[in-house]
């Protein structure tokens, strides 16, 4: 029997095109389908897309339909919809489209431990989805909106008592959420723990009039200005539901973000040994800083949910996991909850610069030296590209975790084939620009007849 595969949910969540993949009536049905597994209390929320209202109340009829009470959390990260349903509620549902341009929206599913809802929960809804098969409740037995007030002050107050009070005192900070999700909550922090916080775009737009929800060099550009002009220690930027932050040094550049969590892993590692859990798209920069302090990498698939239940589960092995994330500004740390969340980034940021006592751009330039080169393919050949790569790299070190890693002592590659598109991702990364450049020929002369 073939392996059972998701076909509405990617790595993150369902995402389409409002009108087009993402209507209120899909978005009704996955609201049946959660409420018929998960009946209880659900909280939900949304990011600031236009589109946002329309779905919302689409979910919260399904979810009610099946006997679900629901708790309406308004505008709010994905993280802080995360935190409030920990432990809480029977499950959350956040109406978002993260990252991607503004006609776009989504249904990202949390389960009551706080993570993102794992594939085999996944196909379950869309199987009823796809049967029509909900648990409808009669009349007499339909759910309730429960008013609970303003439950993001509570995630606020959930990051700022992880940091030192008043950590931040003295620092200059410059904040764009690019008029998404984290429009208040990231300058709430920071001023919290004492930062003096300048803000742009922080009022909530679904147009995203001033940048698209994905933080770009180009995009932040007057980010960058401000920092300078203003003499902020540095700019955060957040995607459009703010489980992601980047960053904008001292000296107006953009911080690449396998730097900043290279960053962030070795401050952790400094202070507390144990093993880190990233997947295998990940820059080797993180194993260079934390190796020197002890602490260890383990590889997951791609994708934040792969990372936070691996760190479950190591943890429930008693092994000490002490931090997590992505190379793409989504870091994750075990102590605060299982998720990526740009809003404790921001703060863990405010840490280090006040512990490190150097300005962000010189920590940055310390970093050792990384040249990573990307491709992707559109090609329907997957299979056979790793196939190829398998047997010619054979005497290599092969992680097949997540498509094909290869690991050598000078470089190291990953070939991924997309898990929602026709394509595949080549990333090849090295110290030295020509050991990268010379096993990129070797890898694209082993696939070019497949691409």
């Amino acid at each position: 029997m073939s392996e059972k595969k998701k076909q509405l949910f990617g790595t993150n969540g369902v995402r389409g095109i409002v009108g087009e993949l993402i209507t209120p009536d899909l978005v009704m049905k996955i609201g049946m389908a959660v409420g018929s597994m998960r009946p209880g209390t659900i909280a939900v929320g949304m990011d600031t897309r236009t589109s946002g209202p329309a779905l919302i109340n689409a979910m919260k009829a399904g979810l009610m339909a099946t006997g679900c009470d629901v708790i309406d959390c308004g505008i709010l990260p994905t993280p802080a919809l995360q935190y409030i349903v920990m432990n809480r509620y029977s499950a959350g549902v956040v109406i978002t489209a993260s990252h991607n341009p503004g006609e776009y929206n989504g249904v990202k599913v949390i389960e009551k431990d706080g993570t993102e809802m794992d594939d085999e929960a996944s196909i379950e809804i869309e199987e009823r989805v796809f049967s029509y098969n909900f648990d409808l409740k009669e009349w007499k037995d339909v759910g309730v909106i429960i008013p609970e007030g303003d439950l993001v002050t509570k995630y606020i107050e959930g990051v700022v008592k992880k940091v030192p009070e008043k950590i931040g005192e003295g620092m200059k900070v410059v904040i764009d959420p690019g008029c998404g999700a984290a429009f208040r909550t990231t300058a709430e922090i920071l001023k919290s723990i004492g930062c003096q916080v300048f803000t742009l775009n922080a009022y909530p737009d679904g147009n995203f009039p001033a940048r698209d929800p994905e933080p770009s060099i180009e995009g932040l550009a007057p980010l960058a200005d401000m920092v300078v002009s203003t003499g902020a220690a540095f700019g955060v930027a957040h995607d459009g539901d703010a489980d992601r932050a980047v960053f904008i040094d001292d000296k107006g550049r953009f911080v690449e973000e396998n730097k900043e969590f290279a960053l962030v892993a070795e401050y952790i590692c400094s202070n507390k040994k144990g093993v880190l859990v990233t997947p295998v798209s990940t820059s080797r920069l993180i194993e260079t800083v934390i190796s020197p302090h002890g602490c260890m990498v383990d590889y997951t698939a791609v994708g934040s949910i792969y990372v936070a239940r691996r760190m479950r589960a190591l943890l429930s092995e008693g092994k000490p996991v002490v931090f997590g994330g992505e190379g793409n500004g989504g870091l994750i740390y075990p102590n605060h909850q299982f998720c990526r969340d740009g809003g404790m980034t921001a703060a863990m940021m405010v840490i280090l610069l006040a512990n490190k006592k150097q300005p962000l751009s010189s920590l940055v330039d310390a970093l050792p030296p990384s040249v990573m080169l990307k491709h992707k393919f559109h090609t329907k050949n997957a299979e056979q590209i790793l196939a190829a790569v398998k047997e010619k790299f054979a005497q290599d070190s092969l992680n097949l975790v997540d498509g094909i890693r290869i690991d050598r002592k000078d470089a190291w590659a990953l070939i991924r084939p997309s898990g929602t598109e026709p394509l595949v991702r080549l990333y090849v990364e090295s110290i030295d620009e020509a050991f990268a450049k010379s096993f990129e020929t070797e890898l694209l002369s082993c696939i070019s007849s497949f691409i």
